[in-house]
């Protein structure tokens, strides 16, 4: 008898065990809660520096500071004529018809070649012109005409430019753009085609090898004219695709998801929506949000009620952030019990199989 009831003890006490573990394995995928984790409060600030404009974004994303773009980049400049440069020009005159038929010939040809800071024009010497605007050229080719037949009217204008155009690259339909010294930014992208879903929080503009620290975004979306810099030749624009930054929705949502963030920034009640929602399994009172270096990351804890009162300025999500929502612990629960109960009903029936054949199992 008393045999009988060590055995029930140990039994029990197995059982009990058995249910501690259980119970600790079920909670092993909880959320973090350590004592560096930021609130609401913490959120909300960095949120509205997010608000502030790609540059805040780097600076909190990278530690890295840029300076202001300068009044500088906003004024025109006079364009001038470089060696290299082709011109079309048409001249009128009212009975030399051979002379307006020459210059038509050459403009459909080859163009006229600026060589040594020099043209060469039908029934003219060579003309220096290197350095001198458009309609200075224009001026100075035609007071020399004058000299030699009167009534002629003479027109210039680019046809081909070896230096001063702008390359793009990425999503755009147009490689190469010219520039005058007036045209800006907003005209290049528009004449560029650029899609509404390009990446504008990754988009650049490169000027002898240095980012000019121009938000795209705010130019585009808000409007901004204070990032409408002049465009210079040899000016390289890149505008990068929508998949270019992204974030990442995990854990206890309708499906874990990337969600991409092409302005630079996206809503937290956004993301949380795009990966479909927090199932009732999940628990809405941590959710949060791991931002920065892998090793010494921000971590935010907020649950359902700051996402669904805060403005949605206030609760922003910026590239490389992970949104986590933990799982409820009676759903961790129910998870394991469900994973675990084919392997305890097969000990069982291994057990009672042994028993069967006369071999006696402790």
């Amino acid at each position: 008898m008393l045999f009988f009831r060590q055995k029930a003890g140990i039994k029990g006490i197995n059982i009990f065990c058995l249910f501690l573990l259980l119970l600790v394995c079920s909670c092993s995928n909880m959320p973090y809660r350590g004592k560096d984790v930021l609130g609401a409060d913490e959120f909300v600030m960095d949120s509205y520096k997010i608000k502030e404009g790609k540059f805040c974004l780097l600076q909190l994303m990278d530690g890295k500071d840029f300076e202001p773009l300068s009044a500088e980049l906003l004024e025109p400049y006079a364009d001038v004529v470089h060696d290299g440069d082709v011109l079309h020009i048409v001249v009128f005159h009212p009975t030399r018809a051979d002379l307006v038929a020459s210059f038509a010939s050459l403009n459909q040809t080859i163009g006229f070649l600026v060589q040594n800071g020099k043209v060469v024009l039908p029934d003219l010497d060579s003309v220096f012109i290197q350095d001198l605007t458009l309609e200075e050229a224009r001026i100075k080719i035609q007071g020399e005409y004058q000299q030699h037949i009167k009534d002629v009217q003479v027109f210039l204008s680019f046809q081909n430019r070896i230096e001063r155009k702008v390359e793009l690259a990425g999503l755009v339909q147009t490689s190469t753009i010219a520039v005058d010294g007036r045209i800006r930014l907003f005209e290049t992208l528009a004449l560029a085609k650029v899609p509404p879903q390009a990446n504008l929080f990754k988009s650049y503009l490169v000027r002898e090898a240095g980012m000019v620290p121009v938000d795209f975004y705010k130019l585009l979306k808000e409007g901004d004219m204070t990032q409408n810099v002049v465009m210079r030749g040899g000016d390289k624009v890149y505008i990068a695709d929508a998949s270019d930054s992204s974030i990442m929705v995990l854990g206890e949502v309708g499906r874990e998801c990337l969600v991409n963030v092409p302005n630079g920034f996206v809503t937290l009640r956004k993301a949380l929506a795009e990966a479909g929602g927090i199932p009732y399994t999940g628990d809405k009172s941590y959710i949060q949000v791991i931002r920065g270096n892998i090793l010494y990351p921000k971590i935010y804890t907020l649950n359902w009620q700051h996402v669904i009162h805060l403005p949605n300025d206030s609760m922003l999500l910026m590239p490389g952030d992970i949104v986590y929502v933990a799982a409820k612990p009676l759903t961790e629960w129910n998870r394991f019990v469900t994973q675990i109960l084919p392997t305890l009903i097969g000990l069982d029936l291994l057990s009672r199989g042994v028993k069967s054949i006369g071999v006696n199992v402790p």
